[in-house]
């Protein structure tokens, strides 16, 4: 297809064309009847002093008759601003007036009406166009009063110039705009096409150009790169978990099926194999429980769960979490202390921020223990309302994770080498920061000064907390 062909396809032009027709067609309307009223109006003016005029000139005739009309006439023709007058016998003879060469047959009808004429004083002029009054007066006489309206003529004629050469220039001005602005646009579509099809070939890092203007295009291209962003982000992590899935659960897989073969080549009793088949047991639902944690995380980060939220008092959920966990801190050393000031109201799925609360107390217990042997750790358990969020925040006194691996431990399968002794599969603070994702909030791991505190922030359902705060006898009152 041409360029001249694409041009002429283009929206851009089709509106342009659209927007042309319908502004030609209302100025062309405005303007006509502005023409229309203006020559009525002159129409009219003369229509009014030519029936003056003839008033003027029929008393004079009844007060002195023919003879005193004659010389009223002559007299009246003669005046510069004299419009057109002629007085003629029954047969057209002329007696007085400044009209000359009209039709023989044109007197005989009486009224109103439009004539071409040539003016007595001055034949050499060409014809003009004048509006007449016939009146029949007595004796058979015909009285003729009239007015040029050439000046109607004339301004029909400097309307129209300017109206057709005005809509000429509208429509060649509307055109070459319309192309330039096109051309404009159709450069920033080619090169959004051109970057597409880049991206459809497998170059996610390319990027639609943003002018700098400001413009629909250029929030267009904003939100697509942010899009883009975010899916070559998504395909990293994809690549990167399969990577790790390959990785991390090789050894498991290895270990399952090295247990397998060492049962059936040592096991020589029924206690051989009863062992045997335990272990196997655990190391299959140790991968049963990492596919899960897989599984919940991409169901949070598709955003699965954002359509069964509704109002959840996370002071209630995270109380019941900690009194769950506490036996077990207390079995590991830990003291678990839990501070809430509650209500909390949060928009979200109490399931997920219990899981999400569970794997923070959980990994507190597992790593929150303090370096020096014999001496007991305490994990800290608090939530409150700071402005219109609400805070959690989950902290241990053990060994905490140095400033430089804290955004990297938030990656599936990513485990630090002093957490390697540990039962774990990497995948815990992952599903935390999918679920604070989903529930709109953010999370970010601090220093306790010793140990790890991470803190979750969740925007605050306001109305739903005053409800809960607002007692049965204050609702009363």
């Amino acid at each position: 297809m041409t360029s001249l062909g694409k041009l002429a396809r283009t929206t851009a032009i089709k509106l342009i064309a659209a927007y042309l027709l319908v502004f030609a067609v209302f100025a062309g309307s405005l303007i006509g009847y502005l023409g229309w009223h203006t020559q009525r109006l002159v129409t009219r003016q003369a229509s009014e002093a030519i029936q003056s005029d003839t008033d003027f000139l029929k008393g004079q005739f009844e007060r002195g008759g023919l003879s005193r009309l004659v010389q009223v006439v002559n007299r009246r023709s003669r005046a510069p601003d004299a419009g057109l007058l002629l007085l003629t016998s029954f047969n057209g003879e002329p007696l007085a007036g400044n009209v000359l060469n009209l039709p023989l047959n044109f007197l005989s009808q009486e009224g109103w009406q439009e004539i071409d004429y040539l003016r007595s004083d001055d034949a050499t002029r060409p014809p003009s166009r004048a509006l007449v009054h016939v009146v029949y007066l007595p004796g058979e006489f015909r009285l003729l009063v009239g007015r040029d309206v050439v000046e109607r003529e004339e301004l029909r004629k400097i309307i129209i110039g300017p109206v057709v050469w005005g809509l000429v220039l509208l429509v060649v001005l509307g055109v070459a705009g319309g192309i330039f602005v096109t051309r404009r646009v159709l450069k920033r579509i080619d090169q959004m096409t051109a970057t597409s099809e880049s991206i459809m070939a497998g170059n996610l890092s390319g990027r639609l150009t943003v002018a700098g203007t400001g413009d629909e295009f250029d929030r267009l291209a904003l939100s697509l790169n942010a899009m883009l962003e975010r899916i070559e982000a998504l395909m990293v992590g994809l690549k990167q978990v399969s990577d790790n899935i390959a990785h991390d659960l090789k050894t498991p897989l290895t270990r399952l099926r090295n247990r397998a073969e060492d049962a059936l080549r040592t096991a020589r009793d029924d206690e051989d194999w009863r062992a045997a088949t335990e272990q196997t047991i655990d190391e299959s639902d140790g991968l049963i429980r990492t596919f899960d944690a897989l599984l919940m995380i991409a169901r949070v980060e598709a955003g699965q769960g954002r359509s069964a939220m509704q109002p959840v008092d996370l002071a209630e959920t995270t109380t019941g979490v900690a009194e769950l966990y506490e036996p077990l801190a207390d079995e590991q050393g830990l003291d678990l202390d839990v501070t809430i000031d509650g209500p909390l109201m949060v928009l979200g799925v109490r399931e997920l921020l219990g899981q999400a609360l569970s794997n923070l107390i959980d990994n507190a217990i597992k790593y929150g223990a303090p370096d020096v042997p014999g001496a007991r750790g305490r994990i800290t358990v608090s939530a409150s309302r700071e402005g219109d969020m609400v805070r959690l925040a989950v902290a241990d006194s053990g060994a905490g994770i140095p400033p430089e691996e804290r955004a990297h431990v938030l990656q599936r399968f990513v485990r630090l080498e002093k957490s390697r002794t540990q039962p774990g599969s990497g995948l815990g603070l992952s599903l935390v920061a999918a679920v604070v994702q989903l529930h709109g909030g953010a999370m970010r791991l601090e220093d306790s000064a010793p140990g790890l505190r991470v803190v979750i922030e969740l925007p605050a359902e306001v109305e739903m907390e005053d409800a809960a705060a607002t007692s049965p006898e204050d609702a009363a009152l």
